[in-house]
């Protein structure tokens, strides 16, 4: 439902609330004049900058994860859970309880109760506002981010490597019998020997901290144990008796010579790293909208950095280059350029705007 929708079925109560924050003059026992007096304000043109304004980081934060979700309707709970991870700093005394975050949103006339018996718990955005706040945060990226001014010197794409690279894992373990440690990893003898038949090349993972990114994503480097990790979810390849084995239903991939659809890695991607990055779907969809054409990494990051929360001992920075940039190259959606000054350029690839255009709901 839309804002004016929303207030018809609020109470006056929350309606007062909402005049008395955006110090409305109207008749304050009048539904009607409320309403009508909200709405005149909220509708102004430049209603929605001058919030964005004054927005604190955490509010910011807390209201981008409300535009992506793919909820439409909210728990009290999840609501809570989507204000905990709009938090970044670890001080407790610089934290205010996540219910005070869901009652300011409310004041603002920006959350919601439902309006039915069924529904009355339960709390949503209006979709007019949601619309509103994406185009002017679209805006206000875009016009911060720095164009390339020319064409990069060289550039990266994959577009449609991962499938062949699958079926070049699937291959490999069908022709070798590989043995696998105590923890059930290859040998680096065997790594080595399977990604000298994959088309990009990725160093073993060395000695250092790294989980949260998929099963394997601990042993093996991050592309390779994004398509282990795909295959075994697949039940096309099984770790066995110290062996990692084809499945029977990995032997009728290979034998029908099937190619996996480029979109299915970009989901599989999402639901692995969505752990990590809570609001990874929100972070692609602004790298889109932003580098249609080439821009510079740098003012790209500048940008996203806000809304990237740090894992453990991975920075903001790590997470943008390695866990989103890199990825989204490795799976086709973009392209990563260099110039003569050795500056880096990122551009959406049209593959890159079609999965964001089938997964985030515009």
């Amino acid at each position: 439902m839309d804002l004016a929708d929303m207030l018809t079925f609020a109470d006056i109560g929350q309606l007062s609330r909402i005049a008395d924050h955006y110090q409305c003059e109207c008749n304050g026992n009048s539904k009607n004049d409320l309403i009508q007096s909200i709405l005149q304000t909220v509708g102004r043109r430049e209603f929605i900058e001058q919030h964005l304004d004054q927005l604190s980081l955490e509010d910011l934060r807390f209201l981008n994860r409300l535009l992506f979700d793919g909820r439409r309707q909210f728990s009290l709970e999840e609501l809570i859970a989507c204000a905990q991870q709009s938090r970044f700093t670890q001080d407790a005394k610089e934290r205010e309880s996540p219910r005070d975050v869901i009652t300011r949103f409310r004041q603002r006339g920006w959350l919601f109760n439902g309006s039915t018996a069924s529904t009355k718990y339960l709390f949503e955005v209006p979709e007019d506002l949601k619309r509103r706040f994406r185009a002017s945060l679209e805006s206000r990226f875009k016009s911060a981010v720095t164009p390339a001014g020319a064409e990069p010197t060289v550039y990266r794409e994959e577009y449609d490597l991962l499938p062949k690279d699958l079926r070049e894992l699937l291959d490999y373990v069908y022709h070798h019998e590989i043995p696998l440690n105590a923890e059930g990893v290859m040998y680096r003898r065997n790594q080595m020997q399977l990604l000298d038949k994959l088309h990009v090349a990725e160093p073993l993972v060395g000695k250092g901290w790294r989980f949260g990114y998929g099963r394997r994503f601990k042993d093996y480097p991050n592309r390779l144990a994004l398509l282990y990790d795909y295959a075994y979810h697949m039940k096309w390849i099984r770790e066995e008796g110290g062996l990692l084995v084809l499945t029977a239903n990995g032997s009728a991939f290979l034998a029908e010579n099937k190619q996996e659809p480029m979109i299915q890695f970009v989901s599989f991607w999402l639901r692995l790293y969505k752990g990590p990055i809570p609001n990874l779907l929100s972070l692609i969809y602004w790298i889109e909208r932003c580098s249609s054409e080439w821009v510079t990494a740098v003012s790209l990051f500048a940008q996203m950095k806000l809304l990237i929360k740090p894992f453990y001992y991975d920075t903001p920075e790590s997470i943008f280059e390695e866990r989103i940039l890199h990825m989204m190259l490795h799976l086709g959606m973009l392209r990563i350029g260099e110039g003569e000054a050795r500056e880096r350029f990122v551009q959406t690839t049209p593959f890159g705007k079609h999965c964001v255009q089938q997964l985030v709901k515009r």
